[in-house]
């Protein structure tokens, strides 16, 4: 478990050597989630963790058979139906957090970081947020443990111009229907359960 800060051009070649077979991806997540920051896409075994806005920052946090563990212990309560599965991922981004924290320095980072904390490096902003929300949901994939979900490219929302500020947010495709649900972070205090709704509703909030 250590801090890491490399280069585009070395995560890009660390990238293409450890990059993981995705069962229940969409086209296209990896290069769209990743390909804009200098940051690896998770395995099974470690997930680099973005913080201090922009991912401007990484931590490296290696995943134990005790965490793989855990993580399918929340993902078994959520069997039953797609919207169990959804309760048990807010509860498993929750516990993620915590995992993160001590490592990557964001104990208690707040809800909602705005300009106010750019420069303070123990917050996320949502570009972190829906990064990291997005590992875990590919570890999940990884790990084979979503049956009712796809995991898709992050979306954003709010241009300034419309009067709402940019947000971004990780997403799941619900099978089979195809509806496509925000899986929000950055909306919640540290460990608690992630913001979970139909993307359709998350898009015009401000």
């Amino acid at each position: 478990m250590k801090l890491r800060i490399c280069s585009a051009v070395a995560c890009a070649t660390l990238t293409a050597a450890i990059l993981p077979v995705f069962g229940a991806t969409m086209p296209g997540v990896i290069d769209t989630t990743y390909g804009p920051f200098p940051v690896i896409p998770p395995t099974s075994s470690v997930v680099f963790v973005c913080y201090g806005f922009g991912c401007k920052y990484r931590a490296e946090l290696d995943l134990t058979a005790g965490d793989r563990a855990k993580l399918a212990q929340f993902l078994a309560a959520g069997r039953a139906s797609p919207e169990a599965e959804r309760k048990a991922i807010a509860r498993a981004g929750g516990w993620f957090d915590q995992r993160v924290g001590p490592i990557a320095g964001t104990k208690n980072h707040v809800a909602r970081a705005g300009m106010k904390y750019m420069y303070d490096t123990h917050q996320f902003d949502c570009i972190d947020s829906s990064r990291n929300t997005t590992s875990l949901l590919l570890v999940l994939d990884q790990l084979k443990l979503l049956r009712h979900h796809d995991v898709d490219v992050p979306e954003s929302r709010g241009i300034l111009v419309d009067g709402r500020p940019p947000h971004a947010t990780a997403v799941l495709v619900e099978k089979p229907s195809g509806t496509k649900w925000a899986i929000d972070s950055w909306t919640v205090g540290y460990g608690q359960p992630l913001e979970v709704m139909p993307l359709a509703r998350w898009k015009p909030l401000d």
